[in-house]
């Protein structure tokens, strides 16, 4: 009779945490694989053009940040945007903007250049609201519908964008639809659109649980409120 092969304890010990770790692995893969699933499918059938929407009759179209060059002027990707947000006000979608970006250090204010740019476009400075605490996507949706009370709403950003961004619009209760602001390739768009993919699944849990909390503590401070009514001047 043949001897019994013996199983190397040693080995075992290997194995058994490489198996835990694929499994993980794979588990990681496939939540992000079906997270992302769901927020391109569910959002897909709400981007539309500009003529589209031109009587959506929105209480804001929403313009979420991004760079803003050392000399105070948007990156091509925020002007993009920005042109998009000001081709919607004109067709008269909506007559208020809010431009929702990052304010965390004195000498960076992406909202502020934000509604510069808007003004010199010839938007009244009046109906362009600045968000100074859209410090994220899911964020700058919190903020549009718990801090200026926004029930239906337009979102301009690019197309790779737009989905986490409805998708978060929607599950925190406001009807809205997108418009892409795509004016041909960006540099790192591989990069971005990898990143996107882990945001959307990060956004689609921060949704589930209507988080409150974001990157600098509570997304919104208590009792803070802005009027789309009253002059944006005073945001």
């Amino acid at each position: 009779m043949g001897s019994k092969k013996t199983r190397n304890p040693a080995l075992r010990l290997v194995t058994l945490p490489l198996k835990v770790a694929l499994g993980l692995v794979l588990a990681a893969v496939a939540v992000v694989g079906l997270t992302n699933l769901i927020t391109i499918g569910t959002t897909r059938g709400d981007v539309h053009t500009i003529a589209d929407v031109a009587d959506y009759n929105a209480d804001a179209i929403v313009v979420l940040g991004a760079s803003v060059h050392a000399d105070g002027t948007p990156s091509d990707m925020l002007r993009h945007r920005l042109d998009t947000a000001w081709a919607l006000y004109d067709a008269g979608a909506a007559q208020a903007i809010i431009v929702s970006g990052d304010n965390r250090e004195a000498n960076y204010n992406e909202s502020a250049a934000m509604k510069k740019y808007l003004v010199s476009l010839g938007v009244p400075s009046e109906d362009i609201y600045e968000d100074h605490a859209g410090y994220s996507t899911y964020e700058s949706m919190y903020r549009a519908r718990h801090v200026f009370g926004a029930q239906r709403i337009i979102v301009t950003t690019q197309a790779y964008h737009l989905y986490r961004s409805l998708y978060a619009a929607h599950g925190l209760g406001m009807e809205a639809v997108g418009v892409a602001s795509d004016h041909g390739a960006y540099l790192n768009q591989t990069s971005y659109s990898l990143r996107e993919a882990l945001a959307r699944t990060k956004d689609f849990f921060n949704t589930l649980l209507q988080n409150p909390q974001g990157k600098t503590g509570p997304i919104a401070a208590e009792g803070e409120r802005v009027d789309l009514a009253e002059s944006g001047d005073l945001s």
